[in-house]
């Protein structure tokens, strides 16, 4: 007879970690597969994906990665991203419009029997996390009832896992507010190490937000590519009417800038003494080739003549 599967979302911080800890404490006695599903996304801050992938081995959990940051989930995000149907938090994070998106994605691996865990605690987070939003997102994804949240399940309404008595609602938490001292007690418990809760999406935070508008007004969300949001993540950025530049902050970003060049853009730096590169983007004439060379000298600490490269 088939087993069961819960699939928890598990982005690798403290909260899912401690998610897949209590469903795979249960999954034994209950006779579930607890699998671990990971969203690599555009906007995601840079992780230490090692540190989570050997989280779930340690734990014998499988762990399947859906990569949204090329193809059409990338296309798909970055529309959702553009236009969300329920709003934008304090940057241009659609958090409630995001969650729906990766629980449609893993609601076609559901089978009978099957259901969705996240590490989502009531009223962690004042978009997507409060009650009213909870329930908006299972409706949304089409997953009523079937989606777990065990640090918070004893203040929500009771899942169908629970009502059929695959999850035993008693061994589930009641955390809620925006405090991690619960959890963080939780993790020396279980001893479970957990990265920092500092960052995490760049669409939260106020510059990039800004970088992103302007691209958007520049471009139509079908228009984007993978390298458009690349280029979002690097350099200083200058806005203008009909063109754009960026400036490289280290030899890195140079080396990043001169990689992702397409061959209507170019490129500016000194002609033989090291700094900044940078890349003029739209319409290339006197004007912005002119600013472009100011703002290699600007960011300069050497005088020289500045050259297309």
């Amino acid at each position: 007879m088939r087993k069961p599967k819960c699939y928890v979302l598990f982005s690798g911080g403290l909260d899912s970690r401690l998610a897949l800890q209590l469903l795979k404490e249960q999954s034994q006695e209950k006779k579930f597969d607890v699998i671990a599903i990971t969203f690599l996304l555009p906007f995601a801050t840079p992780c230490k994906a090692n540190s989570f992938f050997d989280f779930c081995r340690s734990k014998h959990v499988k762990q399947k990665i859906i990569d949204c940051t090329k193809g059409e989930f990338f296309k798909q995000y970055i529309k959702l991203v553009a236009r969300p149907k329920f709003g934008y938090g304090a940057g241009m994070n659609p958090c409630i419009d995001c969650k729906i998106f990766m629980l449609k994605k893993v609601k076609k691996f559901l089978k009978d029997g099957d259901f969705v865990a996240t590490g989502e605690v009531l009223g962690q987070r004042p978009m997507s996390q409060h009650y009213k939003a909870l329930m908006v997102i299972e409706r949304e994804a089409g997953l009523e009832k079937k989606v777990l949240r065990p640090l918070s399940a004893k203040l929500l309404r009771k899942t169908i896992p629970e009502e059929e008595g695959l999850v035993d609602r008693e061994k589930l938490l009641d955390i809620q507010g925006r405090s991690r001292k619960k959890q963080i007690m939780l993790a020396k418990k279980y001893n479970i190490n957990f990265p920092s809760p500092a960052g995490g999406c760049l669409l939260c935070e106020k510059i990039f937000a800004e970088k992103l508008k302007d691209l958007l007004k520049r471009k139509k969300p079908d228009e984007i590519m993978p390298r458009d949001i690349m280029l979002l993540r690097i350099g200083r950025h200058f806005f203008f009417e009909h063109f754009k530049i960026i400036v490289g902050r280290n030899h890195q970003e140079n080396e990043i800038l001169k990689i992702l060049k397409n061959k209507d853009e170019k490129i500016f730096e000194l002609k033989s003494k090291p700094g900044p590169s940078v890349l003029l983007q739209g319409e290339i004439r006197e004007e912005s080739i002119k600013k472009a060379k100011e703002l290699v000298l600007q960011y300069s600490k050497h005088e020289d003549e500045v050259v297309e490269k």
